[in-house]
């Protein structure tokens, strides 16, 4: 087959996976073990694939083994959040065995490109997990190889993988407790299936649903004529279903000027001039889900605009620092929170993030690249930000040390340890060290209604969550929230930090809770401004 013949073929059946994602992807993404706002594995997936449709669309490969690097690569950069990360290995293992053949795909070469798929993997995640997606994927492997000499051709063994999947799916809760607890099936599992289902649906000829329409990126240049007394010019994406685009409108346009919201209902492109690009996030993530999110500081390009055109003749260069920071961060009060820790010992690169917003391999590599600095230390502050960290270390080309934060308080508690004098190996060391010695919590409002490690949640209700597990549940915040800190505070700690969310809470109330059962523990309240989480919580 020729290149174009190649990239054709395949557009065609990636085309018709992210079709199917996208018309699961809201399912997919409700398919969250604990119920909190940061169920977006079928967000994150869809988000993958369009970037391995796009890097397809993009080839100028010369032959079968050059167009399957373009893939692996765009799968690779795409990928958001853990699912996304082990998805972009599930594809390079089968771009691997398929750039070998110079043939069409039949059944056997099929069944090693999945074994190559499933393999490729397992070996991306440390401690591998039955009851994900990685067991499908090794169970659609093993099924392919025993059909690969049935003679139903490549449409018939899809199909009969498929069956396969989705037995694969309905059994995860039986291999993993806490699915079987949270009464869900894996939300990365039943993604993979739907990708599986799409692409059988392409071979065989059945209708794929119609992927959403997803609008074109806004040109913005004619409305900035001039300095605007707001400092920052912030452009994102919102996704979702019936978007409701003049309420969105109007929430913004008490942020800023310089506002367009336009799109339909399934996707809205916002533009706005604002002093606080986290409100304008926050109102986004409230509508739906946030994509391509551009934040840029007006008043310093203009001013670095005035200094080129008036010759303005630099000082001495400063000394580049042996090594920086890129973390991962919402909520402009974090944002402030972490610039001006690091600011006084090095550079640091915020990328825009967390829960319900997982950047790419691409964002963090990106800003990894961009950093004044010779070494780099990676902060994903979010365990499902972990993996693309880790990919995007590997791929730099300078040394980068992943510090596994998985939370705002742990990275800010990393960042206190940050020295730029410092090798990036050395700052690791002192900051997993410090990582480790914290402990933290959550208070969120429940999704859904659920039982969990014996604690009964109702959706609607605050939610409390220690280490990850939810640990308190009910209707008043401040019962929750001294739930939160009475285990946190379990053993003997000097200090207590509470980061404050964009739907802030009173909290007096707490504060006088925690000064009668806790005498002994500073407290420190920080404006955070994270959205979906009103209070994080960290003891050390």
């Amino acid at each position: 087959m020729s290149p174009d013949g190649d990239r054709e073929t395949v557009g065609t059946i990636v085309a018709a996976a992210l079709a199917s994602l996208e018309a699961s992807r809201g399912r997919i993404d409700d398919l969250n073990v604990y119920p909190v706002p940061d169920g977006d594995t079928g967000t994150n997936l869809t988000l993958t694939v369009r970037a391995v449709a796009q890097a397809v669309a993009e080839s100028e490969a010369g032959d079968r083994q050059a167009l399957a690097r373009d893939v692996a690569r765009g799968a690779l950069m795409g990928a958001r959040g853990n699912s996304g990360v082990i998805l972009s290995q599930i594809v390079r293992g089968a771009a691997d065995v398929l750039a070998q053949s110079s043939n069409g795909i039949e059944p056997l070469l099929a069944a090693r490109a999945l074994r190559g798929a499933s393999d490729a993997a397992y070996r991306a995640v440390r401690r591998p997990v039955e009851g994900t997606m990685l067991s499908v994927i090794r169970e659609l492997a093993e099924e392919a190889e025993g059909r690969a000499a049935d003679e139903a051709g490549l449409g018939g063994l899809l199909v009969e993988l498929v069956r396969r999947g989705e037995d694969a799916v309905a059994r995860t809760p039986q291999q993993l407790d806490v699915l079987r607890e949270a009464g869900v099936v894996d939300a990365g599992g039943a993604g993979l299936l739907e990708l599986v289902r799409g692409v059988a649906a392409a071979v065989s000829g059945e209708e794929v649903p119609a992927a959403a329409a997803v609008d074109e990126p806004l040109t913005v240049e004619a409305i900035h004529q001039e300095l605007s007394r707001y400092r920052y010019c912030t452009v994102f994406l919102v996704e979702g279903t019936s978007l409701d685009r003049q309420r969105l409108e109007s929430e913004l346009d008490a942020l800023g000027d310089s506002l367009l919201v336009v799109g339909d209902e399934s996707a809205l492109k916002v533009h706005v001039h604002t002093d606080d690009p986290g409100a304008a996030l926050s109102l986004g993530t409230t509508a739906g889900t946030v994509d391509r999110i551009e934040i840029a500081n007006m008043h310093q390009q203009t001013h670095q605009r005035e200094e080129r055109l008036l010759a303005v003749v630099p000082g001495p260069p400063a000394e580049r620092s042996r090594s920086g920071v890129v973390a991962v961060v919402a909520g402009d009060g974090n944002r402030r929170l972490f610039e001006s820790l690091a600011a006084p010992v090095g550079p640091i690169r915020l990328v825009e993030g967390g829960q319900t917003m997982n950047p790419s391999t691409a964002d963090l590599l990106a800003a990894v690249e961009e950093l004044d600095a010779n070494e780099a230390l990676l902060l994903p502050n979010n365990a499902n930000v972990l993996l693309a960290a880790e990919q995007a270390a590997l791929h730099a080309e300078r040394p980068v040390q992943v510090v596994p934060s998985d939370s705002i308080p742990a990275g800010l508690v990393a960042l206190v340890a940050f020295d730029g004098a410092r090798s990036a190996a050395e700052n690791a060391a002192e900051m997993r060290e410090a990582v480790a010695a914290l402990t933290t919590g959550e208070v969120t409002i429940a999704s859904r209604d659920v039982q969990l490690n014996g604690v009964s949640i109702r959706s609607g209700d605050w939610l409390g969550l220690v280490d990850g597990e939810p640990v308190a549940g009910g209707a008043d915040f401040v019962d929750v929230a001294s739930s939160v800190v009475d285990r946190l505070c379990s053993e003997p700690r000097e200090l207590l930090t509470l980061v404050t969310g964009a739907e802030r809470q009173p909290l007096d109330g707490l504060l006088d809770r925690i000064a009668a059962t806790h005498p002994d523990v500073e407290i420190e309240v920080q404006d955070g401004g994270q959205p979906h989480y009103p209070l994080l919580l960290a003891a050390e």
